[in-house]
């Protein structure tokens, strides 16, 4: 349960006494923000007296009365303004009139309360002040969220960056300081190496623009009726080719036409992320079997390999970005870490779901349901 510290402002020690009274035991449960908030009562009986309480230890809420002895609540109010201090304030006023709460919220109150007022509208209105609060901390909580996933994102591809960057740099400076001599058809393995690298940085700046459209929602969409299992046959001729000099058959399962309501360059996007993780993660001589089938209200694009397989703990975070399993079997295989973020995130553009099952030494099946 949090807290909810509230600072009572009024020259009249019964209007103090009365509201404390009113609120002593008073609870506030925020049901959609999962919060349960008690209260704690403090009192001031004039706007100097309220200015140090608030400069020592800020409350969340203040009770202000407009009319005080010396400073003014609408003085105190402006006070605040100047310290960009941030206390919710509800003004209390005997003297209630359009003028007086037009004038005190200007000066930054969130609401307005007249006097003469019973328990239960004060509790009403101390109830719409916490679940402003709530939302604004909610919205402080989620900008700090945003922050620290944005500074994680970055550092990661700054990272996933350095890495090919430095490679290419050692490469030319070869080629520049003439290493291997002068003969340029010994730096072959130079100039292959250095391409290798910049397709790599190239795939990787691809995944990052796929993620980004789709998390922005800036993605072009174009749905139609689309023949999953015709997508699926361009992709498994395509994987086919790419898996032939390991030795590395591909196979889609025989099956009816599977129409649905689909963008098909997401349908195609998504099966070739399943099948390169399937060709990378394979063994030699190994297979992958795709199958397309229709499941009552969905469509299942299934892929199973022959490869390396999954432990529990990297099944569990498999879906994340910038996740890779790395292990000596894996050491040298290359990779951005964002194809099955990718999967996930299509998937979830149609109400869909991704699963896999694994056995370590085994292989995989990567499953998605659309």
């Amino acid at each position: 349960m949090d807290t909810l510290r509230i600072l009572i402002v009024d020259d009249e020690p019964g209007i103090r006494t009365a509201i404390a009274r009113a609120l002593r035991h008073y609870r506030v449960t925020l049901p959609e923000f999962h919060a349960d908030f008690a209260v704690t009562l403090d009192q001031a009986a004039t706007g100097e007296e309220a200015l140090e309480k608030i400069a020592a230890d800020p409350p969340d809420l203040m009770l202000l009365d407009h009319k005080l002895p010396g400073m003014s609540g609408v003085d105190v109010l402006e006070r605040l303004a100047e310290q960009k201090a941030q206390v919710l304030t509800l003004m209390i006023t005997a003297y209630a009139s359009l003028e007086t709460a037009v004038n005190a919220t200007r000066r930054g109150a969130y609401n307005f309360l007249a006097k003469p007022f019973t328990p239960d509208e004060l509790k009403a209105a101390i109830f719409e002040a916490v679940k402003h609060l709530a939302v604004q901390r909610q919205a402080r909580r989620l900008a700090d969220e945003r922050r620290r996933v944005r500074f994680e994102f970055l550092s990661v591809v700054a990272h996933e960056l350095k890495a090919p960057t430095s490679a290419i740099e050692g490469y030319l400076q070869m080629l520049q300081d003439r290493t291997l001599g002068n003969d340029l058809s010994a730096y072959g393995m130079v100039l292959d190496r250095a391409l290798f690298r910049l397709d790599s940085m190239r795939k990787l700046l691809a995944d990052l623009l796929d993620l980004t459209r789709i998390e922005s929602g800036q993605k072009r969409r174009e749905l139609q009726e689309v023949d999953v299992q015709d997508v699926a046959r361009g992709a498994v001729e395509l994987a086919a080719e790419q898996g032939a000099p390991r030795g590395i058959t591909v196979t889609l399962t025989d099956g009816e036409p599977v129409s649905m309501q689909a963008d098909r360059g997401e349908i195609e996007l998504i099966l070739a992320n399943l099948l390169s993780n399937a060709l990378k993660y394979n063994r030699d001589g190994g297979r992958i079997d795709v199958t397309i089938r229709r499941l009552v209200d969905k469509v299942e694009l299934r892929v199973a390999d022959t490869g390396i397989g999954l432990s529990d703990e990297d099944k569990a975070r498999l879906f994340g970005e910038f996740v890779r399993v790395k292990n000596e079997q894996t050491r040298h295989i290359e990779g951005s870490g964002l194809g099955l973020s990718i999967v996930r995130k299509l998937a979830n553009l149609y109400g869909g779901e991704t699963g896999v099952q694994s056995e370590l030494g085994v292989g995989s099946c990567f499953w998605v349901r659309v």
